[in-house]
């Protein structure tokens, strides 16, 4: 038989890291046997959530960090079965927070794998730290190529840019943007997917007008993606100063992303659909192009052969309203044809200078986009002309089925571009040729002038 400083406590949940199948015949039977530990007695009472139990145990001198032969401790069992009264009167009476047992678990790391979030809060507000980052590997040869070392990330002189977790950041002499996600948030199953999947997908891509992925780290805390750094911000804040634009500018912009949305809804053998365009995520480069950005909503689709639907109803995540598809906000099955009419609202905007239903609060605007309304159209007409507005309303249709693939929108842009290269032309020209007549005219005036001094000379003679 096992002496008592052999003794497993063998009831409740086990260690968030025991190997499975493990053999727990040298568990104790009876708690109430004279012979059993007291320090594992006050597990079994952690187990139950005993409070007055556990006092009187430690009053009368049974130590709050005893450990029995795996290395558990009271409060790892508590962890586990997620009694968090017991934790706060053992975290009171001075227990280890982050102690490990004999296969590394801590009582934190044992709470997040039962899900027991309460003590989860608990834990981490006495100091306990996340065992790993959700995405470490075990062995150093396992670290992807990507991997990034935070030292070399110099953040003394970072600034908040764009939206939600992005700074700046100085990584090997270069500006670099950061995504980071949060000690606080490792605990969230839904942010860790969504910084999973935002990460593998950025790393399949190429392409001028997206935003290029430089690397990421995963194998400490905060986890971050480093991507390239766009000082001229994003076609959000450009709006807002500039207000409408011009067509041909407009329509340069337009080809940008549509040129990168082609790019990932094209991506073989998985489409990517981005799912939350809008002007804030999209980004302007040195030379004025732009450049799509943010993937942490898009979603991979075998091309042409299926449709995605959300687990859960759209008001449940983070997202863009005013941008948003009627198909989404009803939580129907939808395709690369939410892009579409995303970038339907855009191209508007920038020829409107203001945000689609501006005068509307933003949670309401997808309901009017599901009752079949559109922003309307109040800059005057000929700031549509060459069938832009026609484009635009037929991206924004109510069935995605009839709205154009981006292929077939950047054929329309580029129509729509050389019939306003060449009315620049035109007018160019005319204003060229005004300005030679103009030129000509005053030359011809001033000879007549001067013919008729010398006329008048001659005669005097």
């Amino acid at each position: 038989m096992e002496t008592k400083s052999q003794q497993r406590f063998g009831f409740g949940r086990q260690s968030s890291l025991a190997p499975e199948g493990r053999n727990d015949d040298a568990a104790v039977a009876s708690v109430g046997d004279d012979d059993v530990d007291p320090g594992v007695r006050l597990m079994y009472m952690a187990n139950e959530g005993d409070v007055e139990g556990i006092k009187e145990a430690l009053d009368s001198g049974t130590s709050v960090n005893f450990r029995d032969v795996d290395g558990r401790t009271a409060l790892h069992v508590a962890a586990c079965q997620g009694q968090d009264d017991v934790v706060k009167l053992l975290l009171r009476r001075g227990a280890d927070v982050d102690v490990k047992d004999c296969w590394g678990s801590t009582p934190l790391a044992d709470a997040i794998y039962y899900k027991n979030n309460d003590v989860i809060k608990l834990l981490e507000a006495h100091g306990a730290k996340p065992l790993m980052v959700p995405m470490q590997v075990r062995n150093a040869r396992e670290v992807p190529e990507y991997e990034i070392d935070p030292r070399e990330l110099d953040f003394s002189k970072s600034v908040d840019i764009t939206k939600g977790t992005f700074c700046i950041a100085s990584w090997r002499g270069t500006l670099v943007a950061v995504k980071r996600l949060g000690e606080e948030l490792l605990t969230d199953e839904d942010k860790v997917k969504a910084f999973r999947d935002e990460l593998a997908l950025l790393q399949k891509l190429r392409h001028p007008n997206v935003v290029q992925f430089l690397g990421a780290v995963t194998q400490s805390s905060p986890m971050m993606i480093i991507t390239e750094y766009l000082p001229k911000g994003d076609l959000c804040a450009f709006l807002r100063r500039r207000g409408a634009l011009k067509p041909a500018l407009a329509v340069k912009f337009a080809l940008d992303i549509a040129r990168g949305m082609n790019y990932l809804h094209e991506h073989k053998p998985e489409a990517i659909i981005h799912r939350d365009l809008e002007p804030s995520n999209i980004l302007r480069d040195d030379s004025g192009h732009l450049k799509v950005a943010d993937f942490g909503l898009s979603k991979l689709v075998i091309v042409g052969t299926r449709t995605i639907k959300e687990d859960k109803p759209v008001g449940c995540q983070e997202t863009s309203w005013r941008y948003l598809a009627p198909e989404v906000h009803k939580n129907e099955e939808y395709d690369t044809k939410v892009d579409v009419f995303s970038f339907a609202l855009i191209l508007q905007e920038m020829i409107e200078g203001c945000p689609p239903f501006s005068d509307k609060q933003e949670r309401l605007v997808p309901k009017l986009y599901v009752a079949n309304e559109r922003p309307p159209f109040r800059a005057p007409p000929k700031l549509y002309a060459h069938k832009l507005r026609e484009l635009i309303e037929d991206c924004w249709k109510d069935n995605p089925s009839e709205r154009p693939t981006f292929r077939q929108i950047i054929s329309r842009l580029e129509g729509i571009d050389s019939h306003l290269i060449r009315g620049k032309r035109w007018k160019v020209k005319a204003l060229k040729f005004f300005q030679n007549l103009e030129a000509i005219l005053k030359l011809d005036h001033s000879n007549s002038k001067n013919r008729s001094s010398r006329s008048n000379l001659s005669s005097i003679g």
